[in-house]
């Protein structure tokens, strides 16, 4: 009878720990204030491919499946704008996050997040803060820049900013990939694309952050005008694994508001249930959210570059099969 026992070593498990205060340490020399904001939330994030966990909240423990819904986080953004709202000017977080179905070697539905915004940074501070912790963690030198368009022409040869979807379909079955039928619009093409063809060639001789992506892919970032126009969202990909995602922080409640209508169209197509359309971030940000730039590392990936491990089990100590 082993299913008692942890699947990391106790060996990662240090390494995990040193990794921790590490992280601590970067962000205190650096100004920001650590803070905790709720797991269990009214809001959360409404976006196509990212499904929260629900909870009831029962009112009667004899009656558990009745009550009001709120959700575990999948990251602690909204709390943390909501922070930023009210005064505050550099924070970190370190915490778990919560995603529906998504098991894996690389995913584990509760994880560990790293997540920071500090106010008055553009895209390139955010780039340039995140290479730093990259470095002072993982010690892999600075990262390497590459836009989105670049890295696509490389590989590829296509503009992943103009190309249409048939143009996409075709490159797919050049390169051999086989799509699954319904797949009927140039960001699923895009992602296809880049998972299998692209994202596994980076970080390796140093880590690559990837910016300037398309602008259907924003989320939650700023659009940079321009022909084309940009999300000014990064990510940093290291040994061909994604561990972060950050943006130039959107400011207008109004568009985030047509997002959240336009993710949840989505999920409607995809036979989802839709997320809530308002929250207190809308409200925040309405108040006045100050310019601010944003990061999401995921901790327990960077755990396994470090340990040089092929498995998220690797490095945590119960995951959801022994949890």
């Amino acid at each position: 009878m082993t299913q008692f026992r942890p699947t990391a070593s106790l060996a990662n498990l240090r390494l995990r720990a040193d990794l921790l205060l590490k992280t601590r340490e970067f962000f205190g020399t650096r100004g920001f204030l650590e803070v905790e904001t709720p797991l269990l939330s009214a809001d959360t994030v409404a976006e196509r491919h990212l499904d929260p966990i629900p909870v009831t909240l029962a009112d009667d423990p004899r009656r558990p499946d009745v009550g009001r819904t709120m959700w575990l986080q999948t990251s602690p953004e909204f709390g943390m704008k909501r922070l930023l709202a009210a005064g505050a000017g550099a924070i970190y977080q370190i915490t778990r996050a919560f995603r529906n179905a998504e098991i894996g070697p690389l995913h584990n539905p509760e994880f560990t997040m790293v997540e920071w915004y500090r106010v008055g940074d553009g895209m390139t501070e955010g780039m340039l803060l995140l290479s730093d912790l990259c470095e002072s963690l993982l010690g892999h030198g600075p990262a390497e820049r590459v836009s989105y368009a670049d890295a696509f022409q490389r590989s590829i040869g296509i503009d992943p900013h103009r190309a249409t979807p048939s143009e996409l379909q075709a490159a797919a079955q050049r390169h051999g990939i086989s799509a699954p039928s319904s797949l009927d619009d140039r960001d699923s093409w895009l992602d296809l694309l880049f998972v299998d063809r692209i994202q596994g060639t980076l970080g390796y001789s140093r880590p690559t952050i990837l910016f300037d992506y398309p602008a259907s892919q924003a989320a939650l970032a700023q659009v940079r005008d321009g022909d084309p126009p940009v999300a000014e969202r990064f990510e940093l990909i290291v040994d061909g694994m994604e561990l972060a995602n950050g943006y130039h922080e959107l400011l207008d409640a109004a568009v985030l508001r047509e997002r959240i209508s336009a993710a949840n169209a989505q999920r409607a197509a995809d036979g989802k249930p839709p997320l809530p359309s308002e929250n207190r971030l809308l409200a925040a940000m309405e108040a006045g959210l100050p310019p601010c730039t944003g990061v999401a590392l995921g901790f327990d990936r960077l755990v396994m570059i470090a340990a040089g491990a092929k498995s998220l089990a690797e490095v945590i100590a119960f995951p959801i099969d022994r949890a």
